[in-house]
Parts: C-alpha cells; sequence; structure tokens
C-alpha cells in the first residue's frame, strides 16, 4: 500500500492531516547508498571572474576570481564582514552579482543549476512544530516531480545519513542545536546536489553532530561532489578540506591546499585534550 502525506497550510507552519507512513530504512553510513554524480561536471565545479557585489557603496565582495575544481571541499575562512556569506548566496543564486560572471555547474545561469545545488544558510528552514521526518517530506512535497532526479534520496534515507532517527517523534524545535542542523542538512540532502553550499555548518554544534556531518560530507565528497563551506572552526574543518580559503575584504586572499586527510584519524586527534 502506497502512504501518503497531505499538507495544508496554516498560520505560518503546515498542518499534517493524514500520515501513514512508516519509515522501513536503516541506514547507518551513506556509502551504503549508492550514489554516482547524475551529469558529467567540468574540471571546475564553480568560475568566478571578476564577480562583485554592492549594497549601495558598500562592496561586499570585490572583483573576485578563482575556480573551484570538481570533487573537492574549499573550507572559506576569514572575519565577520570579510564576504564570505555573501559568496555563498550569490552561488546559491539568492542574490545576483552586481558586476562580473560566475559559470557554475557548467552553465553561466544560476537558475539552469539551480536543482543540483544544495545550500544551508543561517537559517534551517525547518518548523519548529513538525517532527524531522515531516519538515522533509513537507520539502519534498514543495518541488515538481521533474524538478529533481528520480533516485534522489527519500526522507528516511537522509535522516539515517545523518545520523537520525526517522522514528523520532519529536518536534524539531525540541531538538539540540546539533540535531537541529542535522537536519537541516538532511534536507538539504535530499536532492542529492552536486554542489554543497555551508554557511558556518558546526556553528554551536556539539562535537558528536559535527562528527557525523563531517564523515557524511567526507563520503559526499568521495563520491564527486564539490563542497564549499565557511567557518570559523579551521581545526574541526580540516579532516574534510583540500583547500583553505581565506577572504579579506570581499577578496579571496589566500587559497592553500593539502594532501587527502584520513578523516576517521583526524577526528579523533581533533578530539584529544592538548597539553
Amino acid at each position: 500500500m502506497r502512504s501518503m502525506c497531505v499538507f495544508l497550510r496554516h498560520g505560518s507552519s503546515p498542518q499534517i492531516l493524514f500520515d501513514s507512513v512508516k519509515p522501513t530504512v536503516s541506514v547507518s553510513n551513506v556509502a551504503d547508498i549508492p550514489y554516482t554524480p547524475r551529469v558529467p561536471v567540468a574540471t571546475n565545479a564553480i568560475e568566478l571572474r571578476e564577480v562583485s557585489k554592492l549594497y549601495g557603496t558598500f562592496a561586499a565582495l570585490r572583483k573576485v576570481t578563482v575556480d573551484f575544481h570538481t570533487g573537492q571541499s574549499y573550507v572559506i575562512l576569514g572575519p565577520n564582514g570579510a564576504g564570505k556569506s555573501t559568496l555563498l548566496r550569490n552561488l546559491a543564486g539568492l542574490t545576483r552579482p552586481t558586476f562580473g560572471k560566475m559559470t557554475i555547474l557548467g552553465s553561466g545561469e544560476v537558475s539552469e543549476v539551480r536543482s543540483r545545488i544544495g545550500y544551508l544558510g543561517h537559517d534551517s528552514m525547518l518548523y519548529d512544530e513538525l517532527t524531522a521526518m515531516e519538515n522533509l517530506r513537507y520539502s519534498a512535497s514543495l518541488y515538481e516531480d521533474d524538478s529533481l532526479p528520480a533516485g534522489r534520496w527519500t526522507p528516511e534515507q537522509s535522516l539515517a545519513m545523518v545520523g537520525l532517527d526517522p522514528t523520532l517523534n519529536r518536534p524539531v524545535g525540541k531538538f539540540s542545536q546539533g540535531m537541529r542542523q542535522r537536519a537541516s542538512l538532511a534536507r538539504v540532502l535530499m536532492a542529492k546536489p552536486d554542489l554543497l553550499l555551508l554557511d558556518e555548518p558546526f556553528s554551536n554544534v556539539d562535537i558528536a553532530s559535527s562528527n557525523q556531518m563531517l564523515h557524511v560530507l567526507d563520503q559526499l565528497r568521495a563520491a564527486g561532489n564539490t563542497i564549499l563551506l565557511t567557518t570559523h572552526q579551521p581545526d574541526l574543518a580540516r579532516p574534510i578540506a583540500d583547500c583553505f580559503c581565506t577572504m579579506e575584504a570581499g577578496q579571496i586572499a589566500t587559497m592553500e591546499y593539502f594532501p587527502p586527510a584520513n578523516v576517521h584519524t583526524e577526528i579523533r586527534a581533533a578530539q584529544e585534550p592538548r597539553a
């Protein structure tokens, strides 16, 4: 029998009228779910040429020219106001550059590849009154059938990937910050994005939740995804970093590439108390 869930808008959050879904998926590791990039991708997932973003006379981005390679993970560092969030919002298509050219996943128009981009910002985009499962199923219901790949992950699979029990009957509003952030990441992952843009995903998150997200991101990177994430915690993000990018005053100041990391070893080392 096919399960179904009907949502109606009521005030600021959806209201569930009928729900007969009984999750049966048990996935402790993203590697348990087959995944390959959906379409051939260019050597560079992102190419920016002289990209600037102005707010009045303030330049949040200043003539940024940089290439981000396919299948690599970039950790973007820098003080508040350096342009990190603005960069990700431009790449996600939430705002447009004032000047310059962006080529993302082979397209000069973000709208053409938006379904292949996953963006996690400061807003979780979750309804406090709903459980994690209800939130993800509601998010999935907003897409047209042909706007996402047929093999996308189900809400059950996405929650299991980030270490959350799909059957947990607790409203998101009662989640810890770490659980809430993992639920937000699960929402983004449902579409199997080729490009992940994560704005401070580890902010105010406990170490167990951070480690779970690191393992998922590392395996997605190994599967060919490109990841850009901003953080003020470079030591935490180092295990999945192919490159540290430093931004200053709206520009890419430095780019430092690393050899492949042993994620499991480095996560354990990061937890050990320093002498």
